[in-house]
């Protein structure tokens, strides 16, 4: 098995970026502000995506409440847990994999702190493909843009994904506009994140993403835009693809 920090899709510079604001994961003031305010539309994405590929009745309150119980769900690159928490709560058997050993202590930490049963592992997702790992759900959320070995990254993903599954990825298009609101806008100007956290000739066009993971073997069967509306605060889906987007794929049964 191959040590987690030497990976191919592995980019040390990045593992250290995030590592180095591994404290601030759950302060909602502070680095990952942005990420927090994003996490209601992709949390509600996710679930209404999965309720309706796996045709989830609410016939009581237990499904209601936990419409992923019965499901293997992996997180994959999953910070410090800000998707994993939430699916957990929904029900899922959650399995969350970071390449940064900061970031997954912190992470378990928390979900011990709020009484949450999540297998975190500091581990990649070419070595969880070699083990024969299979997961009905997987989230490939804002990670893609930050590996080193795309293809790789990219099949191993895919691998994973069970017959009849559903895998989420979330990222943000190379355009001009994501350039000015993603790395000006946020880096620079408003200070949302710290200057270098991303490099836009990394950002994938939504036809690049979807190249990968058709070659993975998968479908894709939705696309949406997110955009963000500075005077209410808040995100939204969109048509728009400009800057972020999202799209969930399945492998045919």
């Amino acid at each position: 098995m191959t040590d987690a920090a030497h990976a191919k899709s592995v980019d040390p510079q990045e593992i250290a970026n995030f590592a180095a604001m591994a404290d601030e994961w759950w302060d909602e003031t502070g680095k990952f502000k942005p990420l927090h305010k994003f996490n209601p539309i992709r949390i509600g994405y996710i679930r209404d995506q999965v309720i309706q590929h796996f045709n989830i009745k609410s016939g009581d309150n237990t499904t209601l409440l936990k419409p992923f119980k019965g499901l293997r769900l992996l997180d994959i690159g999953c910070g410090g847990g800000l998707l994993s928490e939430p699916m957990a709560r929904l029900g899922a058997e959650v399995v969350s994999a970071d390449a940064s050993e900061t970031n997954i202590n912190v992470a378990s930490l928390h979900a011990e702190k709020s009484g949450l049963k999540i297998d975190y592992r500091h581990t990649t997702a070419e070595d969880l493909a070699e083990a024969g790992e299979q997961f009905d759900i997987i989230l490939n959320m804002e990670v893609i843009e930050h590996v080193a070995d795309l293809e790789g990254f990219a099949n191993a993903c895919c691998k994973m994904l069970k017959p009849g599954g559903i895998m989420f990825v979330a990222t943000l298009n190379r355009t001009v506009k994501s350039y000015a609101l993603a790395i000006v806008g946020a880096e620079y100007i408003l200070r949302w994140l710290p200057r270098g956290t991303h490099n836009w000739k990394k950002f994938l066009k939504p036809s690049e993403v979807v190249h990968l993971v058709r070659r993975g073997g998968l479908t894709v069967e939705h696309m949406t835009g997110a955009t963000y509306n500075p005077l209410n605060d808040k995100w939204s889906l969109s048509r728009d693809f400009d800057v972020n987007y999202m799209l969930c794929a399945t492998r045919p049964e």
